[in-house]
């Protein structure tokens, strides 16, 4: 349930009522409080604290972990909070449903997005995958792939919404399907199978809660499985074509035997487990994430980054920061179950399919249970362009809440 701290609009409150009375000429007064209080009506309290509470555990993370690992460079993730930020409250002003009727012009915008990296000059590569920009002059480098995960939510919502909570027809199902695959096989170009899986689940949750019929998602999966088993196939075979590349195929493989690969992938599943294990009921403390400091753990500020805070903050830690997300989740889906335009509760349905999935596929990562991945913990990860978009998307609700009065 939303925590709404709206007081009276029109000032005709006991309390307002009072303050005139006994305030003689500073009715002023009173109309500055009931301005405060205005603002406060119009931010989703209820997701708005987890998700700050959650920017505060990263930061704390990622102090720990600039005090051992260099990469961890602390000033730039703050940075990244602050231009988050910027972001997020243009958001919030802004008017999210004119983008309702801008399908073409979304799908266009995704495009460039995806393509940006490719485009010579501006492209840059870093772990075996050209996914930055760095822009000349400024130096400045950052993922357009992040940005357009923001931007396909628009776009499904905004293709799915049209059919009123019920997609009738076969051919418009496939419509809006073929409309998902687009971003989804860009990606895939540069390649980036994190973030594809991530568009592709957004995309795919969005879908089924659009109202898609339960055959014809049956049967999708169906192809999907298939398809995913023939790639992966046809990448462990000589002579047939390789879809996936050497290291995605390694991941998979690990997954099933980590020790098939005892001195790569397999070792970083493995430090990642005994990290969150050595963590025990309480952890061992702000600072003294071993595993991290004496460089056992890899990546330990980006991908692994829920094994370092495990480690530190232990079995206890870890619950509460699950309760950060789990809260900032379930508020999110009250609110579109709240809503009565299609195009809002779809929005809300994406952010939440987003959060959802790289909490789980991070999380799952760290202790074994899903395959290893570059996909970061949200707001917790170091890197400025998903700190950004994740704290972007906490504008996207806000803004649906704060114009939710006007929904249509």
């Amino acid at each position: 349930m939303a925590l709404e701290m709206a007081g009276p609009q029109d000032g005709s409150g006991i309390g307002s009522r009072l303050s005139a009375m006994f305030s003689g000429g500073s009715s002023k007064n009173a109309s500055h409080l009931s301005g405060k209080r205005n603002v406060f009506s119009e931010l989703y309290l209820s997701q708005l604290i987890p998700a700050a509470l959650l920017v505060i555990v990263g930061i704390v993370t990622i102090y720990s972990a600039s005090l051992t690992i260099a990469e961890a460079n602390f000033p730039r993730h703050l940075i990244g909070i602050a231009l988050g930020i910027i972001v997020a409250v243009i958001i919030w002003r802004y008017d999210y449903r004119a983008l309702a009727n801008m399908s073409t012009a979304l799908l266009i915008i995704d495009c460039v997005l995806m393509l940006l990296p490719k485009v010579p000059g501006l492209g840059y590569s870093a772990k075996g995958m050209t996914g930055w920009v760095q822009l000349p002059l400024v130096h400045l480098r950052f993922q357009p792939s992040e940005i357009a995960k923001l931007v396909t939510i628009f776009l499904m919502a905004s293709v799915a919404a049209q059919f009123n909570g019920k997609i009738e027809s076969l051919r418009d199902y496939v419509r809006v399907c073929a409309t998902l695959c687009v971003p989804f096989g860009l990606i895939l170009i540069l390649p980036d199978l994190g973030t594809g899986l991530i568009i592709l689940f957004i995309g795919a949750t969005i879908i089924v809660c659009a109202g898609a019929r339960r055959s014809w998602v049956l049967v999708t999966i169906a192809l999907i499985v298939v398809g995913a088993t023939v790639v992966v196939s046809t990448s462990m075979i000589d002579g047939l074509p390789h879809i996936l590349k050497e290291y995605q195929l390694n991941r998979l493989i690990v997954f099933i035997d980590p020790s098939v690969d005892p001195t790569g992938d397999g070792y970083n599943l493995q430090q990642a487990k005994i990290a969150v294990g050595s963590g025990g009921i309480l952890g061992k403390g702000f600072g003294n994430a071993t595993q991290a400091a004496n460089g056992f753990l890899p990546e330990a500020q980006t991908d692994f980054v829920f094994a370092l805070f495990a480690e530190q903050f232990g079995f206890v830690g870890s619950l509460v920061l699950l309760g950060l997300y789990a809260w900032m989740i379930f508020s999110t889906i009250l609110l579109a179950m709240r809503m009565d335009s299609p195009f809002s509760k779809l929005v809300l349905v994406g952010c939440v399919a987003m959060w959802s999935f790289q909490v789980l596929e991070n999380v799952g990562m760290c202790i074994g249970i899903m395959p290893i991945t570059g996909i970061p913990l949200p707001f917790i990860s170091f890197g400025s362009s998903s700190m950004v978009a994740q704290i972007a998307s906490v504008g996207i609700v806000q803004s649906v809440w704060k114009h939710r009065q006007k929904s249509a």
